[in-house]
């Protein structure tokens, strides 16, 4: 089929031309995602792609070419069209006062007739307009607007896409995974916003090119850098300040951005008895060189830790480091290539000075990757490649502290990995109302040595015990010593992907898709959120890699000449091999981790409403999700029980209702403002059903898992920024932005907690906020 569309194409060279090039910001030279090329005489388009190229396969002819993007004022050109040639663009910001034409491009049918569904996409301008937290804009919280995204609560890190785990999420900055997304256990999180260029989330319709996690794919590319001026960019705020410097490398050749960020709370802890403190920081670089017409260079880095510590006698240090070497080649107007080589690690350290004891963790991985992009014509478009990854885990290592320590030194066995795959997209017009996107992804996974691994009767880890109706760890009858690269275990799957869209009109279209997933990673928590202390660990005989099939349809329609446009949609999602842990489990220096966990399966399907106003001095949107999340554990035979008696029980995720609207103001040319509320369902939680006593004391005693749920969660935020010069384009520009967070000072539970009143003897349950109103202000300002 492939070299038909091959052959075809070059029958017909003679009679078509193309016209190609890269679409960049006008003040800064770097290039722009995701923007809009249409051609009105043939009602087709295209999108720029990560880094800016575009490719268009046309008759010849004269025609007239619209450019749109988001925040930057559009250009149209008329363009005779007899030979192939590079055409590039440069966008004006709509902060920019140009004496030119402005034309609106006609954005909304390329989205609408595209087979591209359950995505997400966020600007950096739209994600700085909105109220935050203690004053420091935050990519993750601003994800929690969006239907089908939600997370455990205040202070919570991570985010859970349709139900699933926030382990179940590749996030990617610069194409780099990041295994932990929060600073200060969940307050922030670790994207600083000045550095971003693009964020898009998907939810469902995954291309092939992405692999290796289940729920969703949050891509995130940083800015280049200005390649004509050096520039600043920063803001001092209560607990952080940040500041951003870009500039040119050999004019109109290159850029650098370096940007860097960090709290100060600790330093005014200093000046009271509090001897407990928490700061965070990190470091953003790029850098990019334009070898030639058709060679690139680019660097991205990022360095990110945290730090705690409670009376000098605890400290916990955590971070991600991530670097990418990456060189784009442009063969020809039609093929568009990309190689990476991307270094991962994520750190975990620990030291109790009372016990006497350090203990380090990480886990790191080297991804090689090579892509191409196949622009056939404008009826089909090919995007194939090969990555390889390699993973190094590292438990814990456990090492003592002071002459007087009693602790051992250990080593928990080290664990490594190789995940290949390789795979191809197609994006294909059958006709002018049907484009379908259809791929598949092949990949495989090798658990290596060296290691020791126990082995078990009826290679069983977890037994179950019928007097007591619970389970335990098996004992383990031998070892069986595996060397250095030597495999351990192996699989390998096949990951279809198909997503189609039918255009019933320029403004309406439905669209479906369905995504096979695979996850040979597992993080291993038995909390509800991610902490810095789980570990990830690799797929074996014991557990198995995950899998996940999710079918959606959806509806999407823009009127109104686009002022508004509407999306809804339908998922089902079925998740195999889902780890679920036996009552008791103890994940802290577990040498044997198969004796703590059995494999399940799960669950999710719901529907998502957005309605968005994207034109006005009011813009916004309007997010809803009535969703259920669920997972089983059954016996693995007809004389256990499985957990919860083998029945579906609601997942920690688990939200039915989620409603967010966002909306911002322009009140003057001086005065912006913004608002999000939030309401959720509250999270589940398993509360006591009865209590005994023992020697005196009520101990409460717990019922089946997730059973119970927290109070409802809802806060409402608003923000104003007062821009004392807006009409100012060059030298200093600054704004003030002032924000409550939660200004009704809703008490939000994020735990009840069950105990005993010592003085009283009545059994008391305790709710626990984390944030009430929380006031803020912040100062940005760029030059």
């Amino acid at each position: 089929m492939l070299l038909f569309f091959l052959y075809s194409s070059a029958l017909i060279a003679q009679e078509i031309v193309t016209i190609s090039g890269v679409i960049t910001d006008k003040s800064s030279s770097e290039s722009l995602i995701g923007v809009s090329i249409f051609i009105k005489e043939i009602n087709s388009g295209a999108i720029t792609n990560e880094y800016g190229f575009y490719s268009l396969t046309v008759p010849k002819g004269n025609y007239t070419i619209n450019v749109g993007y988001v925040g930057y004022q559009s250009q149209q050109s008329t363009i005779q069209l007899s030979e192939s040639i590079k055409k590039d663009f440069s966008l004006s910001s709509n902060q920019q006062s140009l004496a030119e034409v402005v034309v609106n491009a006609d954005k909304g049918i390329a989205e609408i007739r595209r087979p591209e569904m359950s995505i997400n996409k966020l600007s950096a301008r739209q994600i700085k307009e909105m109220p935050v937290v203690l004053g420091e804009v935050d990519v993750i919280k601003s994800l929690l607007q969006l239907p089908g995204v939600t997370n455990s609560g205040e202070g919570q890190s991570g985010f859970n896409v349709r139900g699933g785990g926030a382990d179940q999420n590749l996030v990617l900055l610069d194409e780099a995974t990041i295994y932990n997304t929060s600073h200060l256990f969940g307050f922030f999180s670790v994207f600083n916003a000045d550095a971003i260029n693009d964020i898009k989330l998907y939810k469902g319709g995954i291309p092939a090119r992405f692999g290796g996690r289940l729920s969703s794919v949050l891509d995130i590319y940083q800015k280049e850098g200005n390649k004509n001026d050096l520039k600043f960019t920063g803001g001092i705020g209560l607990v952080s300040s940040r500041l951003m410097a870009e500039g040119p490398i050999n004019k109109g050749k290159g850029s650098f951005l370096v940007a860097g960020r960090g709290s100060y709370g600790h330093l005014f802890l200093k000046l009271t008895d509090i001897k407990s403190a928490a700061n965070f920081y990190d470091l953003n670089t790029k850098f990019s060189y334009k070898l030639n017409k058709t060679n690139n260079l680019y660097i991205s880095g990022y360095f990110g830790r945290d730090n705690f510590n409670i009376n000098e006698d605890f400290s916990n240090t955590y971070g991600n480091s991530v670097l990418n070497l990456r060189w784009n080649k442009l063969f020809s107007d039609k093929l568009f290539s990309n190689l990476s080589a991307i270094y991962s690690d994520y750190y975990y350290g620990l030291e109790v000075g009372f016990a006497g004891l350090k203990w380090t963790s990480s886990v790191q991985n080297v991804n090689i990757k090579y892509d191409f992009k196949h622009y056939i014509n404008n009826n089909l478009k090919l995007t194939y490649g090969i990555n390889a990854q390699h993973y190094n885990f590292n438990p814990g290592t456990i090492q003592p502290q002071g002459n007087d320590s009693q602790i051992n030194e250990d080593q928990l066995e080290r664990k490594y990995a190789l995940e290949p795959a390789v795979y191809l997209d197609v994006e294909q017009n059958f006709t002018k109302k049907l484009s379908v996107s259809y791929g598949l992804r092949f990949s495989s996974f090798y658990r290596l040595g060296a290691q020791n691994v126990f082995t078990y009767a009826n290679n069983e880890a977890v037994k179950f015990n019928q007097e007591l109706g619970i389970y335990e760890k098996a004992v383990p009858t031998g070892v069986k010593r595996f060397g250095t690269n030597e495999t351990i275990a192996s699989f390998n799957n096949l990951e279809p992907r198909l997503a189609l869209s039918y255009t019933i009109t320029d403004n309406h279209s439905v669209k479906a898709s369905y995504n096979r997933m695979i996850q040979y990673l597992h993080l291993l928590t038995n909390t509800q959120s991610p902490t810095p202390l789980d570990i990830w660990a690799p797929s074996d005989d014991f557990m198995k890699p995950q899998l996940l099939d999710q079918v959606a349809i959806g509806y999407f329609q823009n009127f109104h000449q686009d002022d508004y446009s509407l999306e809804i949609e339908s998922f089902y999602k079925k998740i195999d091999n889902k780890v679920d842990y036996i009552d008791g489990t103890n994940l802290i220096a577990n040498k044997a981790i198969e004796q703590a966990v059995l494999n399940g399966i799960g669950r999710s399907y719901g529907a998502e409403l957005m309605l968005r106003k994207n034109t006005g001095l009011l813009t916004g949107w309007v997010s809803y999700t009535l969703s259920r999340s669920e997972q089983q554990t059954p016996g693995r035979t007809a004389l256990e029980t499985g957990i919860n008696n083998g029945e579906w029980y609601r997942a920690a995720s688990d939200k039915l209702h989620n409603l967010a609207i966002t909306a911002t103001y322009k009140f003057s040319d001086k005065w912006r403002f913004g608002s999000i509320f939030t309401l959720q369902t509250g999270q589940p939680v398993s509360f006591p059903r009865s209590r005994y006593q023992y020697q005196g004391i009520d101990i409460p005693n717990y019922g089946l898992r997730n059973q119970n749920t927290l109070p409802l969660f809802h806060h409402l935020d608003v923000s104003g920024t007062y821009t004392p010069k807006p009409k100012r384009i060059k030298k200093w520009q600054g704004e003030w932005v002032f924000s409550i967070y939660n200004i009704y000072n809703r008490q939000n539970a994020a735990t009840i907690a069950f105990s005993q009143n010592t003085e009283t003897g009545n059994n008391e349950a305790k709710r626990l906020s984390i944030f009430g109103a929380v006031p803020s202000f912040t100062y940005n300002f760029k030059f």
